[in-house]
């Protein structure tokens, strides 16, 4: 049996845990097992998943309460199960010192998986302290991975993935459970009474990183050519409050349906007609990935990496344009009929069980 222990924040429903238990699931258990420490002291939204599938739940303590117990802590944990395969996922360098910790521990592979093409927290000294140990998940990993080359670039330096120092994983998505079905549109639309309006979705974390504002903005010129359109907004997060004043100060009430996060996504995306996403960054999206499985159009900031657009469904705009003109061209992408996507995920590897075989190749069977 190889072992593998991913070191997270804490195992709730955002890109990185999403992809982990995608690949989680798919793993032969009588070969691999999957085991999780978490900085979370209360359980996360896939703990009760995690277990059933015999997983391991170790809670460790944040690097922010204290650096020392931390590294501590990970090293004994790797030492006393003996691990010898660990992954850290993380958007920044800094987090690579736990691989280090995992070293030390007897660890023989440490990966790094980069998860976005940014640190996600606005301000210098994060910035500035990503760069300062840019030299961490370089030497701490043997093997470093991204979900696309903006990702690795930005984690592991300009051409890290063509110089062979970075590998590719595409983030993979079962096509079947995100296939277009007629009967979840209709059961979602009657959920929201929205049966006969134009829907446009948005599904993320509220935070500074998607850009809700101009979202917002852009619905409401959206509004004033089809003052009958809804904006679902699946997700949470610490701006919540701010993205809730701004629609009623909009005047978007009546349009506008925050519906929490949802464990029934590939429904919400059936449900609508197009999806919105002008973030000022990101590593590779799966909510962008999910959304083309179903067949929907999706316009979003060409901040986004051109290797999202899989199925030939996205659009790209920059953020420099009108809130208005972003509003016509949302307008035009929405498509009378959804386009069957399977055969593209399969044939550009973003198929989960091909993302679970190159997972297992580059971390298991790593040389």
């Amino acid at each position: 049996m190889k072992r593998l222990l991913c070191i997270v924040g804490g195992m709730n429903v955002g890109g990185a845990e999403t992809f982990l238990m995608k690949v989680f699931r798919r793993l032969d258990k009588t070969e691999y097992s999957m085991d999780f420490a978490v900085a979370e002291k209360g359980r996360c939204a896939y703990d009760d998943e995690i277990e059933s599938l015999g997983g391991k739940i170790h809670r460790i303590t944040p690097k922010s309460e204290s650096f020392s117990k931390n590294f501590g802590e990970i090293k004994k944990l790797v030492r006393d199960e003996k691990y010898d395969y660990v992954l850290r996922t993380s958007q920044h360098s800094l987090s690579a010192l736990e691989l280090y910790a995992a070293k030390q521990g007897g660890a023989k592979t440490r990966v790094f998986r980069s998860s976005n093409s940014d640190t996600g927290v606005a301000g210098k000294k994060s910035v500035i302290l990503h760069k300062l140990c840019k030299f961490m998940p370089r030497h701490f990993a043997n093997v470093r991975i991204a979900p696309s080359t903006e990702a690795a670039d930005f984690m592991y330096g300009k051409g890290s993935v063509e110089k062979g120092k970075a590998h590719l994983l595409n983030n993979g998505i079962d096509t079947d459970i995100f296939r277009y079905s007629e009967d979840a549109r209709t059961s979602i639309r009657h959920e929201f009474s929205i049966e006969n309006d134009l829907v446009f979705v948005h599904i993320g974390r509220f935070n500074y990183q998607k850009n809700h504002k101009f979202l917002l903005d852009i619905f409401a010129e959206i509004v004033k050519l089809r003052p009958c359109a809804k904006l679902l907004l699946v997700g949470k997060g610490e701006l919540e409050e701010e993205i809730r004043t701004t629609i009623d100060k909009l005047g978007l009430s009546n349009n506008v349906i925050i519906t929490g996060v949802r464990s029934d996504v590939p429904a919400i995306l059936s449900a609508s007609d197009a999806f919105i996403m002008p973030s000022f960054f990101e590593g590779m999206p799966n909510t962008i990935i999910e959304a083309q499985a179903t067949g929907l159009p999706c316009i979003i900031s060409d901040s986004i990496t051109k290797e999202a657009n899989i199925t030939g469904l996205v659009k790209y705009l920059p953020l420099s344009i009108s809130a208005e003109q972003w509003a016509n061209e949302c307008l035009a992408a929405v498509a009378s009929e959804r386009k069957d996507t399977k055969s593209a995920f399969i044939k550009n590897k973003y198929d989960i069980q091909s993302v679970t075989d190159d997972f297992v190749n580059l971390i298991f069977d790593f040389k």
